[in-house]
């Protein structure tokens, strides 16, 4: 079931059951009482990533706090997709934007990745999950990606699970449709592998291209920013062998 669009979403890290009353951080009653000026009795629909989605009914406590009345069910949790999002790391604004698409995408979980061509060093953590949350509170999404600690990439192959099929964007494939060799995919449990700016170095391509459970693919006759070619990859998967 899709989302209500027409009601304001907000991710609420608490337990949620039909009945009870969760009183709002300062943020998010600022957010609703002085931002979108909402009044006594407005409603809004609440979810945490693991108990579904619920209805639930504003009650200011004066001008800068609020509770909300939970109440009945909405939408009912689904299972966390097997779809991993492998990125390196980009320029900030861009980054933010990483994140968020491949949060409405529906991965499961997002692995910040270093490559020899990675341009940024060290990722704030922080602010990648509150851009998840963000991108998940606006798309209507139910199951939140989970953020994975950064990770080098020769540390990340050495410690993959095999069962697990890594679909590689490789600027040097041969061809430019993806589709033949993501049709030929068996495995459910995948991960996408999206490379820097300046793209995988000779020796990291001739490393993955030799694992038995890496599958390169080509991306088109265009080069493609990190961002634009992490969305276009993201829907070839979703398309192909994903939940599309």
């Amino acid at each position: 079931m899709r989302a209500n669009y027409k009601l304001q979403r907000l991710f609420i890290d608490a337990p949620l059951t039909s009945g009870e009353t969760e009183p709002l951080g300062k943020d998010q009653a600022h957010y609703l009482l002085s931002v979108l000026r909402l009044d006594e009795g407005a409603q809004v629909l609440v979810f945490n990533g693991r108990d579904g989605e619920f209805a639930a009914t504003l009650r200011p406590q004066g001008k800068k706090a609020a509770n909300l009345e939970i109440g009945g069910q909405t939408r009912v949790q689904p299972p966390q997709s097997r779809l991993d999002f492998l990125f390196a790391p980009i320029k900030v604004g861009r980054l933010d934007y990483l994140v968020q698409k491949a949060t409405e995408m529906g991965v499961g979980r997002i692995t910040p990745v270093f490559t020899d061509h990675t341009q940024l060093h060290k990722v704030n953590g922080p602010r990648l999950e509150a851009n998840i949350l963000e991108a998940a509170e606006q798309c209507g999404n139910l199951a939140i990606p989970e953020l994975g600690p950064a990770v080098k990439l020769e540390a990340l192959l050495a410690d993959w699970d095999p069962a697990r099929r890594i679909i590689f964007c490789n600027e040097s494939e041969a061809g430019n449709n993806p589709a033949a060799a993501l049709s030929a995919i068996t495995e459910h449990d995948l991960a996408l592998l999206i490379g820097p700016e300046g793209g995988f170095s000779e020796r990291e391509r001739e490393k993955l291209t030799s694992l038995p459970f890496v599958t390169p693919i080509p991306l088109g006759p265009r080069i493609l920013r990190a961002d634009t070619a992490a969305v276009a990859a993201l829907t070839a998967v979703q398309m192909t062998i994903g939940d599309w």
